[in-house]
């Protein structure tokens, strides 16, 4: 179990020319809410457009309506004043509920976008990925992109349009104080793009360090995780591990919150002083004998002023919390933009009646450019109903020869076909009908024993399901828990023994009822009683069909129509069991007990 250790798998560097997450392409997120963010722009807009009446109004009630004592335009003044609060409110609510609409279902595109793309990954990816890392990705990137998809995007235009609105009701009443007021806008936005860069930075390395987190959660916090950390003695250990983590988190979270606080601090101070700023320009001017400026124009122009405030510095804010979000979209994004090696063709060749004839013809397999080949020229033909074993010492590349035909890989040189079809040819659904798997370590998920078959078959009926359980020899044991078929298995099926769980991994590839079936040690694990009862429903399983069987124990391969011996990648021996005895090779010495599969010397 590891604690510390990243993820082996690294992120492909960024294009120096290019943003690492484009807006562009955060835009086109959005882009089949087009009508729903049309609404929320006219929202926004009228929004806008109706608070800026407010100050005109103030003006007219000092300039006008008091002075001359117009007591019934006073009145219908005082009433627009309350309509323009009421209708703003209104449409701030209808916009809200519009926006955080779109920002959720853009949220549960990215989830699904990402967890579709993942599904899509080799099985490669997944040995080289900490599963806390592929969770954290979904749950605490995309979880932190929610205020940038949901509220952030309409703060934006709101405020933006706010402020050009406001600057131009500011320009109407006076175009020299508007000045005045503008004058420091520029500085104002090189310092909340700094402040931006800078919190995008600790944001990257935020989520890594949450990432790291939630990987040990998961690996620690797992069945197994606990188990070994408690007959290891290292619950305290694990602990102390997680506790410095978090306590790194805690550092990168309070500079993630002070990042530029002081400067955005700054300019809030210096906004907030802007309407002592007019009323003394204002004073100066009227001094140098410059055109005098009515009392109603300079209390609607301040109160337009700080109305000004508010959207402004929040669109810096806002500014500040989009290039720090970048950070997450790229992270995302790097996921997305993962290559998919195993893919269906354009078009797919579809088998409706599956023989289950298996053919490996010169394969060879590497797992990566720098390793060497795992498997190279095998070529074995698996008649329809046939049946062939494979051993090998540890690394011979058994269990590998046996992922190449449900396409858990790919090969690299030569090709495995299904009724004369190369698997990379057939259309997914179809060699998932065909190719059935049970391995060694069985997975179950927390759910009842019925959903846990039901898995492989969702229409299945009870009866059914029943049928598969007998099949499997497991039934019996089933019907006489408490709860029966809706006994909840636990985490990864640990209520049942490993005799157990195997039977019911047998029970669902009963159900699912696959022509080509490998079995993958399925047995190695087992106690020589538990074994038993084991490949009876093995046994039972394998009837009728074209089954491949990688194991160490012989019991399990005698009466295999042939048994294949691998020795570093490459066919070592083959034949029935009577012929390879005879030939007094490996295989033989593996019988008598006189040596293992051990690797030839080269």
């Amino acid at each position: 179990m590891r604690i510390h250790a990243e993820s082996t798998w690294t992120p492909p560097p960024p294009d120096p020319a290019q943003p690492p997450a484009e807006i562009r392409r955060i835009l086109r997120l959005f882009r089949p809410y087009r009508g729903r963010l049309a609404v929320v722009g006219l929202l926004v807009g009228a929004s806008s457009l109706v608070s800026v009446a407010s100050p005109f109004l103030v003006r007219e009630i000092l300039d006008t309506a008091i002075p001359q004592g117009r007591t019934g335009l006073l009145t219908l003044l005082a009433l627009g004043m309350i309509l323009t609060a009421v209708v703003t409110s209104v449409f701030g609510v209808l916009q809200t509920l519009v926006s955080t609409t779109v920002g959720q279902r853009v949220m549960h595109d990215l989830r699904t976008a990402v967890y579709a793309q993942l599904q899509r990954m080799p099985l490669a990816f997944f040995t080289r990925t900490r599963t806390g890392e592929v969770q954290s990705r979904i749950a605490n990137d995309i979880g932190g992109m929610q205020a940038t998809v949901t509220s952030t995007a309409t703060s934006l235009v709101s405020n933006l349009t706010s402020v050009v609105a406001t600057v131009v009701a500011m320009l109407a009443l006076d175009w020299r104080l508007t000045v005045v007021s503008l004058l420091l806008l520029p500085l104002f936005v090189w310092i909340s793009r700094r402040v931006g860069r800078e919190r995008k930075k600790i944001t990257t390395q935020r989520q890594k360090h949450m990432a790291a987190m939630a990987a040990t959660v998961t690996e620690s916090l797992s069945v197994s995780g606990i188990l070994l950390g408690r007959t290891m003695g290292r619950a305290d250990s694990l602990t102390t591990s997680f506790a410095a983590e978090s306590e790194r988190l805690v550092g990168l979270e309070v500079r993630s919150s002070m990042a530029g606080r002081w400067r955005m601090s700054t300019i809030g101070i210096v906004m907030a002083a802007m309407p002592a700023l007019i009323y003394w320009a204002a004073g100066l001017a009227l001094q140098a004998g410059g055109p005098a400026i009515s009392i109603g124009t300079l209390v609607a122009f301040v109160s337009l002023q700080q109305g000004l405030f508010r959207p402004a510095v929040s669109l810096l804010s806002t500014g500040v919390e989009i290039q720090a979000s970048l950070a997450l979209f790229q992270r995302i994004f790097e996921y997305l933009d993962l290559p998919v090696d195993i893919t269906e063709p354009d078009e797919p060749v579809r088998l409706d009646k599956i023989r289950g004839e298996v053919r490996f013809e010169n394969v060879d397999f590497r797992y990566d450019e720098k390793s060497g080949e795992t498997l190279s020229g095998i070529d074995i033909t698996v008649p329809a109903g046939g049946s062939l074993a494979v051993v090998g010492p540890t690394g011979s590349g058994k269990s590998t020869l046996s992922y190449l035909v449900p396409r858990l890989y790919d090969v690299t040189g030569g090709r495995v076909t299904i009724d004369g079809v190369d698997v990379r040819e057939l259309d997914f659904d179809s060699l998932a009908r065909a190719v059935g798997v049970v391995s060694q370590e069985t997975y179950l998920f927390h759910a009842s024993v019925a959903d846990n078959l039901r898995f492989a078959r969702p229409d299945a009926t009870d009866e059914e399901i029943e049928a598969a359980a007998r099949a499997a020899q497991i039934h019996h044991h089933i019907a006489s828990l408490p709860d029966g078929y809706d006994t909840l298995v636990g985490e990864r099926g640990y209520r049942f023994s490993g005799g157990e769980k195997q039977r019911l991994a047998i029970a669902r590839t009963v159900l699912r009822d696959p022509p080509v079936l490998i079995l993958d040690e399925a047995t190695s694990a087992l106690d020589t009683r538990t074994e038993q009862a084991v490949q009876q429903a093995i046994d039972a399983l394998s009837a009728g069909r074209t089954t491949i069987t990688i194991a160490h124990r012989l019991s399990t391969i005698r009466d295999a129509d042939e048994i294949v011996v691998l020795d570093g990648g490459r066919i070592a021996e083959r034949g029935t069991h009577e012929e390879l005895l005879e030939r007094d090779g490996r295989y033989a010495a593996l019988v008598r007990g006189d040596a293992e599969l051990a690797p030839t010397a080269p």
